[in-house]
């Protein structure tokens, strides 16, 4: 059974996967921004890391200084109980001092290993801001090459639309507009024929009724 549902789940896995590769295939910049959210999300969580590095240092010091303090605290008060020949009280201060002294010591190697492992976090953190600033450039640069790209695609579509047959359209709608226009100017000259027709038998009547006066 639990064959099955790993097979189903590396089935689903792969399916998903390959839907992601067509998806980049068909849009990259959306892809490289996915990516680069990725980058940005691990390098914050690098920056907590080592933050809670320099905490630990810091209490690594601290610790170090505690038990380096009480050691010489109790090797002085050893010193003052051997010549007091209290043997029980120097015995148990020298007890004391060793506990301290061995603490002290390993919490000094715990500090200093941890300033070391600082300085190779804050060197690979430094090398990958300097990546991911590249890629955002990068990003910049393919997304300015992409607004080209597509602007070109816009021009020459517009320009491969506007081909014979568009021209032939306009063409068309440049002869009916003609048609119109020479039926408008055929109707003024009528009128304005029979308009003139009619002045010129008016006066033509007004003079004939002159002359039989």
């Amino acid at each position: 059974m639990t064959n099955i549902f790993t097979r189903i789940k590396e089935s689903i896995t792969a399916d998903l996967h390959d839907l992601l590769d067509k998806k980049e295939q068909k849009n990259p910049i959306a892809a490289l921004n996915h990516y680069l959210r990725q980058s940005e999300r691990e390098t914050e969580k690098v920056r907590h890391l080592i933050s809670r590095q320099y905490r630990l240092k810091d209490e690594f010091s601290r610790e170090y200084l505690r038990a380096q303090d009480m050691a010489d605290k109790r090797l002085k008060q050893a010193g003052i109980a051997e010549k007091a020949g209290e043997e029980e009280m120097y015995a148990f201060a020298m007890r004391e001092y060793q506990e301290y002294q061995a603490r002290a010591e390993r919490m000094k190697a715990s500090r200093e290993e941890a300033q070391q492992q600082l300085d190779l976090l804050e060197r690979k953190y430094e090398e990958m801001k300097h990546k991911l600033k590249d890629m955002q450039l990068r990003r910049m640069e393919l997304m300015g090459r992409e607004n080209i790209a597509r602007a070109s695609h816009q021009i020459n579509r517009v320009i491969h639309d506007t081909s014979d047959k568009h021209f032939s359209r306009f063409y068309e709608i440049e002869r009916y507009i003609e048609g119109l226009e020479y039926q408008v100017n055929r109707a003024y000259d009528r009128s304005t024929f029979d308009s003139k027709m009619a002045q010129l038998e008016k006066e033509l009547n007004e003079k004939e009724h002159d002359v039989v006066e």
